[in-house]
């Protein structure tokens, strides 16, 4: 496994484990064990995924050291007042049963984000949290709320693919080192993307399939990527891409696939209003 070193000097697997609109029936305990068993050590989850006890279990089964899995999880928006935030990082520890998470995001750029900002922060120096970072940021949202921050993201977790290349995010994260991980780093099985002529050409000639040739160019680019499935030969293929690399040139196609356009804009009216509301994640508490 390969790593990428935050800039909080933390390192981070380059490759992990997503575990977004994995039931939890038992369907995610299953798929993050099988992905632990086949040597991937890096489990994305969130407490809006409410499924972060069967990650938690699934890490305690398999029979990995806890110390050698890296695990991010999410806090939700309803908790984003300081004391709420404090108490939804203490749940989602219990739910995961550890101590400590290895990553900490704040999951949407709305609400009270410099409140659930500062109880990050304070969780991190308690030593609950070894990195903290935040999702969903545009360059707007971004520059809203992160100069009101007394510490900058490890990470800012966004969509990312071939087709969407955050390259004006991109640039306004360069000079602090903050490293994007990618959700739908696949373009969540977008047939366009996966059969488009380029990289087809480019699985053949180096005998990868689609998803490992893209998964291969966001690593190059140095992107943190956690593509996620619950059928074992995809989760095994999709850690297979340290076996090759794509030349510059290739890397230069790739690029020029970017149509700077996702399938979620944060900044478009009306999404902050829809997850203000959308559900409560303590339901089930």
């Amino acid at each position: 496994m390969e790593f990428f070193t935050l800039n909080d000097g933390n390192k981070i697997p380059a490759v992990g484990f997503g575990t977004f609109q994995i039931p939890a029936d038992g369907s995610t305990y299953k798929a993050v064990k099988k992905a632990l068993e086949l040597g991937i050590r890096h489990i994305d989850t969130a407490a809006a995924y409410f499924n972060e006890a069967e990650v938690g279990r699934a890490v305690k089964d398999s029979g990995v050291r806890r110390d050698e899995v890296w695990i991010t999880s999410k806090l939700w928006l309803q908790d984003y007042k300081y004391a709420e935030a404090q108490k939804g990082i203490d749940i989602s520890l219990k739910k995961l049963g550890t101590d400590y998470v290895d990553m900490y995001l704040l999951h949407q750029p709305y609400g009270e984000v410099t409140e659930a900002w500062a109880a990050l922060e304070e969780a991190k120096k308690a030593g609950k949290i070894r990195s903290i970072g935040v999702s969903n940021m545009t360059p707007k949202l971004w520059q809203q709320y992160v100069p009101q921050f007394s510490s900058m993201p490890a990470v800012n977790q966004v969509e990312f693919n071939p087709f969407f290349q955050q390259k004006e995010l991109r640039k306004l994260l360069a000079p602090h080192d903050v490293k994007i991980e990618a959700w739908a780093p696949l373009g969540q099985g977008s047939m366009s993307l996966l059969t488009h002529p380029e990289i087809v050409k480019l699985a053949a000639k180096y005998g990868k399939d689609a998803g490992q040739v893209i998964l291969r160019f966001e690593y190059q680019e140095g992107i943190i990527t956690f593509p996620k499935s619950v059928h074992e030969a995809r989760i095994k293929s999709n850690k297979e891409i340290f076996d090759f690399a794509l030349t510059e040139a290739e890397m230069d196609a790739l690029r020029a696939l970017d149509t700077d356009k996702g399938i979620h804009d944060p900044d478009r009216p009306g999404v902050k209003e829809m997850l203000l509301g959308a559900f409560d994640v303590h339901a089930n508490d």
